[in-house]
């Protein structure tokens, strides 16, 4: 997105396509301000006969859905040929949905293009890092950085934006689909190659100059022109982490070019309709945040189980970790500020984790609760009707194969029913805490973690989900953010502190809390002359003198003014007058810090990391309110929402709760909303 037009937006109005209309969301959101709150679902007609589309439709509207997206598998349906369209089935569901009043989300169908157009763009395919090409089959089998074939996707986006563009069905646009997905970010070819060259040429400017960003005086590394610049695979042992960390920075960005090729296809040809993408939960391979500037709201696809499975947490195998879920939800509004979408709701058990159990009884209808409680607008289940054939025929849906509605089809109806009981719900309330989120700072402790345990996303989680057990709302920020009005910063870590952000940081009127590894490292991924956390010693007078990791298993006790627990996997030894507030049994200290701002020099446990916030809360004037850990609370507006993740019933604290939705004594896998008193 454009300076102007993000001022425009700031401002109240849409530059779009030479005219304005009014925004889709407010850049300062009020009490008094509602959201309409809707149900959606992703449909593929393509896949079912068409007798069936037109009771499909009607079946969907009955159920509360008014949001439908169609086509972003679909290219080859809709050009069977170069430059030979065929549009008909296309405007017929279109028409059909149209009818059952139905808005229309339209993907571009670039995650899976046409046989035809391999066969003439063989370049276009993505390498893996071992050096062989991912052929043409599955989806997602294209190089971000393939200049012609983002031409194509241009091209496709264009002729489907002149055909719909102002089509009135049609509501808005979602660009390609999953970037990344089945580590697809990252790709080693030919065309990789060549605009890696050009990109480090544009950043460095002269070869002497990367050399000294690079370090390349280490192990005789030194390249004498861009033409000998390389990716950074198939090598004996490590490459320069700043190459590394360049590579990531370089991959990232072609992912914002490719998806702004198609964004300025559709802008001027679909005036008044939104754009969005549906980004995926815990997905760190590239950077959200430039997207989130060009796209209308941010999009996301919740899978719960899915995710619970790749961390193996028995404990949440039928419902999903509710801080995990909670994350990946307040991280949409750091995209983009925009009350975002979850483009994808899984509605029941999934076909691709590790292991795919059916979720417990009542948590369709609390994950699409728990997602409006956060900010979203609307909820859309994939899919309308489990697929019969394909890779994904394993995966629930709203509807069986054989048309009946499913178990997770029986609650999202409930939720459209509810809609209309809670009519529009209140904007997002801000919260009093933020936490300063980075990708870089994944990259950085991915290429050089120091141990086979470091994750630096589980590490900014654990001290989210110590908040929000103590319920107290959460919002995550990207770095260089005004901090105004919050009481609270937490910066878990923060490896690379840049100009913008040490001046927000300055600039600050709540308590600080700085975790370990923040200021560790310069742009070009060389430790500070004076020592982490580097340029953040301005405001808190602290030296890390050594570092050093430990096994799983392994946890060494600390302890002071109510923060006893254990450091596990990262400590620093650091150099510092400021006050201890908590030490370990050796002495040395692990946490130091005065009224305004605390350096923690260790990653903590579960016991450690509540302790710390809990304290942190209190020196920021914040009031706790410890949950069981399977209960969560959110605030909305003047709405408050409570679900329970868990077997137990729990009591809302509140004695005499004006309960819009549920009883006061919260039954297990259920929901209540209630509004609070003035």
């Amino acid at each position: 997105m454009d300076i102007s037009r993000r001022a425009a937006l700031k401002a109240g109005m849409v530059a779009v396509g030479g005219s304005q209309i009014t925004p889709l969301w407010a850049a300062a959101p009020t009490r008094n301000r509602t959201e309409i709150l809707r149900l959606g679902c992703c449909y593929y007609p393509e896949q079912w006969p068409e007798s069936m589309w037109a009771a499909d439709a009607a079946a969907m509207a009955q159920r509360g859905v008014s949001r439908v997206r169609i086509a972003e598998f679909a290219w080859t349906l809709m050009e069977p040929e170069k430059g030979r369209y065929d549009w008909g089935w296309l405007d017929r569901i279109i028409t059909i949905l149209a009818k059952a009043k139905l808005g229309v989300v339209l993907g571009t169908p670039t995650a899976a293009p046409p046989h035809w157009l391999v066969e003439q763009l063989p370049e276009m395919l993505p390498v893996g890092e071992d050096g062989r090409t991912k052929q043409f089959g599955s989806r997602r089998y294209y190089s971000f950085a393939s200049q012609p074939y983002r031409r194509e996707c241009a091209r496709i986006a264009s002729a489907m934006a002149d055909r719909y563009g102002r089509h009135p069905a049609v509501v808005g646009w979602q660009i390609d689909n999953e970037y990344g997905c089945h580590d697809t970010t990252y790709s080693y070819g030919r065309a990789d190659r060549a605009g890696f060259r050009a990109w480090v040429e544009a950043r460095y400017g002269t070869v002497a100059r990367l050399n000294e960003a690079w370090g390349t005086s280490v192990w005789s590394q030194q390249v004498d022109s861009f033409a000998a610049v390389d990716l950074p695979v198939l090598t004996p042992t490590d490459h320069p982490p700043a190459k590394m960390l360049d590579y990531r920075r370089f991959a990232s960005e072609q992912v914002g070019a490719f998806h702004q090729v198609q964004v300025d296809a559709i802008r001027p040809r679909s005036p008044g309709r939104f754009i969005t993408h549906n980004f995926m939960a815990n997905f760190t391979e590239f950077d959200p945040f430039p997207i989130g500037d060009a796209i209308d709201f941010a999009s996301w696809d919740s899978y719960p189980l899915g995710v619970a499975a790749g961390r193996d947490e028995p404990r949440w195998d039928r419902t999903g970790n509710p801080d995990i879920t909670g994350w990946n939800h307040d991280l949409m509004h750091a995209i983009n500020p925009a009350p975002f979408w979850v483009m994808e709701q899984q509605p029941g058990p999934v076909n691709w984790a590790r292991y795919n159990p059916a979720p417990m009884p009542g948590m369709v209808r609390l994950w699409a609760w728990e997602a409006f409680a956060y900010g979203a607008s609307t909820v859309s289940h994939f899919r309308w009707r489990q697929a019969q054939v394909g890779p994904e025929q394993m995966h629930s849906a709203l509807n069986r194969p054989d048309g009946a509605i499913s178990p997770g089809g029986i609650e999202a109806a409930q939720v459209g029913r509810e809609i209309q009981l809670i009519g529009a719900a209140p904007a997002r309330t801000k919260a009093k805490v933020a936490l300063l989120f980075d990708y870089q700072t994944v990259w950085t402790t991915e290429i050089q973690p120091n141990a086979v345990n470091q994750n630096h996303l589980a590490h900014a989680q654990s001290w989210y989900a110590a908040l929000r057990g103590l319920g107290i709302d959460v919002d995550i920020v990207r770095p260089a953010t005004p901090l105004d009005g919050y009481k609270l910063i937490l910066m878990p870590s923060l490896a690379t502190i840049d100009a913008a952000t040490l001046e927000a940081l300055e600039k600050r009127e709540g308590l600080l809390v700085v975790g370990p590894r923040s200021g560790s490292k310069t742009e070009d991924f060389a430790i500070p002359r004076d020592l982490p956390p580097g340029p953040l010693q301005r405001l808190i007078p602290v030296k890390v003198k050594q570092t050093g990791t430990f096994r799983n298993g392994a946890a060494f006790p600390v302890a002071g003014e109510g923060m006893d627990g254990h450091a596990i996997a990262w400590r620093e030894w650091l150099d510092t007058k400021l006050p201890v507030k908590a030490r370990y049994e050796d002495g040395e200290s692990a946490v130091v810090g005065t009224d305004t701002a605390w350096y923690v020099g260790c990653q903590g446990d579960r016991d450690f990391t509540v302790a710390l916030m809990r304290n942190a809360a209190r020196q920021a004037g914040l009031s706790t309110h410890p949950l069981p850990d399977h209960v969560r609370m959110r605030q909305r507006g003047d709405l408050q929402f409570a679900f329970n993740y868990g077997p137990d019933a729990w009591t809302i604290p509140d004695p005499k709760p004006a309960l819009l939705l549920g009883q006061r004594t919260l039954a297990p896998y259920d929901v209540a909303i209630w509004r609070m008193a003035e």
